[in-house]
């Protein structure tokens, strides 16, 4: 008799159904040849017997393998092999693996994206987490926007509109941007030069791939937002950083780099740079459009939360001034809603925006049109605008708030230069206490620190005024 109990084998511990273990080791059997087609099984009986199981479990294996035709089955006569499975040359066996191949590694060559990633999974969430620069879900009006999501996914119309024409995004959404992004920011473009994106990094990533090469040079602050120096270095540009102090980049550092070699991009971030929430002079910034025109490079400007100010009116961003086409535009609603909320949008030369369209149809083929709908809904109606307000108020009271907190309690241990805007404080620490005993600390959770300037970001937008004072206090007795 054939050694079906010695292909068939059965893991008492594994989560998958024992039926299915069984159903899975015969089509195992069957596509590397071991079982050719025609071969008779042996009955329920018999095969139960041999592998010490229950006859409803082997029949309820034949019945899966017979509604997937792996089988044929002749009631009260005989259980076969499909005669429609080609033939297949019988293979040596591999027991190991047949249930648990996905606890090995890939065995062929792949490419290496970042060695030293790890999994999250069973990792315990540590007491205390401090973000680096949130906005506070608690605050933001998703229940409004779920329930406009909700509502467009019970129209006709409305479904049968859904992701018609969407590949540059929702044309609702695009129009009520070109009217938002034109009251709020004084950018003057028409929903062609406009794409929608899954986040800020998705506009990143786009525009590296399409403005750089192994030939390229960009310029970036240092230090900078890290996962937009992966994008760049994934194209195998060479990235040059140039310092960033309390006036953003050092735009006098740039046109030096400029005379000396040839410069493709610049990515800066113009208001509450990160991580060190510094804003961009008006002298630098006009400084840096004139060297895009006279070196010809263009300015990837990722404004990401333009909206929050406290002390004074917002700079206009570069995209809003004469830039001759030169200036890429890329925002992100994740700041002003949820993070998980993955829209962002790109503002662009229309033969840029069509180039990008194409290479993101490559990986993204389509979007969710009922929640870019939902979200135009929303800014036509005025409640992003009703949301910010509120917002900014209250973010502009948890900053003073910790202002004081810090002050009060943390003044021996750190120095920190309060920023007129944004979601989060740049804290450096005296250089007796390294940042990375903190960051070791099991209970506590930093999203980004710095080893080189022994600093860390304190998010403080998604934290109410007693959640904050929790932080603190365990901040201090940590450094104490």
């Amino acid at each position: 008799m054939f050694p079906y109990e010695h292909i068939i084998l059965i893991e008492k511990e594994s989560k998958i159904p024992v039926y299915r273990q069984i159903a899975v080791s015969i089509i195992h059997a069957v596509r590397n040849g071991t079982l050719k087609a025609g071969t008779h099984l042996p009955g329920s009986r018999e095969l139960a017997k041999t592998l010490g199981v229950h006859r409803k479990t082997v029949i309820a294996a034949y019945e899966e393998l017979d509604a997937q035709d792996w089988i044929r089955i002749v009631p009260r006569k005989y259980v076969a092999v499909s005669e429609r499975i080609p033939m297949l040359n019988p293979q040596k066996w591999n027991a190991p693996g047949i249930l648990t191949s996905y606890k090995n590694d890939l065995n062929v060559p792949f490419r290496i994206i970042e060695e030293n990633a790890t999994e999250d999974s069973g990792i315990a969430i540590p007491d205390i987490v401090i973000d680096d620069g949130h906005p506070d879900i608690r605050l933001s009006p998703i229940d409004n926007l779920l329930k406009t999501y909700r509502s467009l996914t019970s129209r006709k119309y409305a479904i049968k509109s859904a992701n018609t024409g969407t590949a540059q995004g929702a044309l609702r959404l695009r129009q009520e941007l070109v009217n938002y992004l034109s009251e709020t920011r004084g950018l003057n473009f028409s929903a062609h030069n406009l794409l929608i994106t899954h986040g800020a990094q998705m506009s990143i990533y786009l525009s590296a791939q399409l403005l750089l090469d192994h030939s390229s040079n960009i310029i970036v602050g240092k230090p900078n937002y890290p996962v937009a120096n992966k994008a760049f270095e994934e194209t195998g540009a060479k990235i040059i950083e140039v310092n960033v102090d309390n006036e953003g980049i050092d735009t006098d550092a740039i046109e030096m780099i400029c005379k000396k070699k040839k410069i493709n991009a610049i990515y800066v971030i113009p208001h509450h740079h990160y991580p060190t929430t510094a804003t961009l002079s008006a002298e630098r910034r006009m400084k840096l459009l004139d060297l895009s025109k006279r070196f010809s490079f263009a300015i990837i400007e990722d404004d990401y939360d333009y909206d929050y100010h406290y002390t004074s009116s917002p700079h206009l961003p570069l995209a809003s001034a004469n830039h001759n086409g030169n200036v890429i535009y890329i925002g992100s609603f994740s700041k002003m809603l949820d993070p998980s909320l993955r829209i962002g949008f790109m503002v662009a030369p229309k033969n840029f925006i069509m180039q990008c369209t194409a290479f993101r149809k490559i990986i993204d083929v389509s979007v969710d049109g009922y929640m870019q709908n939902a979200l135009a809904a929303l800014i036509k109606d005025g409640e992003l605008k009703r949301h910010l307000k509120k917002a900014k108020k209250i973010y502009h009271q948890r900053r003073n708030f910790l202002d004081k907190l810090l002050e009060e309690k943390l003044s021996e241990y750190i120095s920190y230069i309060l920023p007129t805007g944004g979601m989060a404080i740049w804290i450096k620490l005296k250089p007796d206490l390294p940042v990375t005993r903190l960051a070791s600390n099991t209970k506590l959770q930093i999203i980004r620190i710095d080893v080189e300037q022994n600093a860390f970001r304190f998010g403080f937008a998604s934290k109410d005024e007693k959640e904050l004072e929790q932080i603190v206090d365990f901040l201090k007795e940590q450094l104490r």
